[in-house]
């Protein structure tokens, strides 16, 4: 793909972490960038059926409009309704035009994409997944920006001819309410292919260092992988431990760590059956890695979770992706978890609570 050529990039899930990375794909010129919000649709198309930044187009903006990105490294910027008709008939936006339109679902377009960007909350791995059909062609890369561990899988198996980018996230962002986005000053992304043997590597190479770029021009920071997956159970191994915790005590992680004296050693011992795991996988982990974690998240001061906010919300959690793979891993490869499995066994009882409320909506 030549570095001037347009690219079709459709970003599926506009929470918090995919309206960051709609922020930073729509600040490429290359970027052809549509959005499928989903739970929150009907807030996100009421105010933002097409996106400019305000930065770089400086046009006044109404503060009661849009979507705003309040970021610690980028400063503030809103998204603001462009060309509502592309919104209802994207196959009618002029091809000479910078279209970024909002659409429900996938089938809503005419079009296939150079990249799928999946953002969305990995909650339903197979089901979430199948609105994407029309959006794919086989020259199409899907690109994982989730939580957790063995997310490619259901990707792979209903598209076996496809390449996967597996990217793994370190930015902190929240939805405090519709259409507002608060970014901290974490901000690192981790990319490297989910390989797929019956294509070209220099072929699957290019695609993933093509998207890199497209971050890189967007001004976000990033590192490209030759083997992805130390990476992606380094942050399952970080989010089995604060997620799980923070969900389950209703405190910060640091209030958690100085909570008595068994906090930290208990905190140490369930990272270690994760990384257990993970080796038992074939994945190297570096040695020391739950005490630089523990280190790290003493110097973040009060740190609370996306799954604590899930609970908090009402919203059914990524207990499996994140709990669960490396639960039935270790179990297959005899390996004992005692720690991670106490705390599956609570949160799935949690989630099923949050989920007979929903049901009764």
């Amino acid at each position: 793909m030549a570095d001037s050529e347009q690219v079709n990039v459709l970003l599926y899930g506009l929470g918090a972490i995919g309206s960051f990375y709609a922020f930073i794909l729509h600040r490429c010129d290359r970027v052809k960038l549509t959005v499928v919000a989903r739970s929150n649709y009907d807030a996100v198309v009421k105010n933002v059926p097409l996106f400019y930044s305000t930065a770089l187009q400086r046009i006044p903006i109404n503060e009661s409009q849009g979507i705003t990105i309040d970021s610690k490294n980028h400063g503030k910027h809103t998204f603001r309704p462009d060309r509502v008709d592309a919104l209802q008939h994207p196959q009618k936006a002029r091809a000479n035009t910078d279209v970024r339109a909002v659409l429900r679902t996938p089938s809503e377009s005419s079009s296939h994409y150079d990249y799928i960007v999946c953002a969305h909350k990995a909650i339903d791995p197979h089901g979430a997944i199948l609105p994407l059909d029309p959006a794919i062609s086989e020259k199409s890369t899907i690109v994982i920006l989730q939580n957790g561990v063995g997310n490619e899988d259901p990707f792979r198996e209903r598209w076996a001819g496809v390449t996967i980018i597996s990217g793994v996230v370190w930015v902190g962002a929240s939805q405090p309410s519709p259409g507002v986005v608060v970014h901290t000053g974490s901000e690192h992304t981790e990319l490297g292919l989910f390989a797929n043997g019956t294509l070209d590597r220099a072929l699957e190479e290019s695609r993933l260092n093509a998207f890199a770029s497209l971050l890189t021009a967007g001004g976000t920071h990033l590192s490209v992988f030759e083997d992805i997956q130390p990476r992606r159970w380094e942050k399952v191994i970080w989010n089995v431990a604060w997620n799980a915790i923070t969900t389950l005590t209703d405190q910060d992680v640091n209030c958690w760590l100085a909570s008595s004296p068994d906090a930290i050693p208990y905190t140490r011992r369930l990272m270690g059956e994760v990384i257990a795991v993970a080796r038992a996988c074939g994945v190297h982990v570096k040695d020391g890695l739950a005490d630089g974690l523990i280190a790290k998240a003493r110097g973040l001061g009060e740190l609370r979770t996306s799954m604590q906010a899930d609970r908090e919300a009402g919203r059914e959690m990524e207990i499996e992706v994140i709990l669960g793979v490396p639960v039935k891993r270790g179990r297959e490869l005899g390996v004992d978890t005692p720690c991670l499995e106490g705390l599956y066994v609570l949160l799935r009882a949690v989630n099923g609570r949050i989920q007979r409320a929903e049901g009764g909506k």
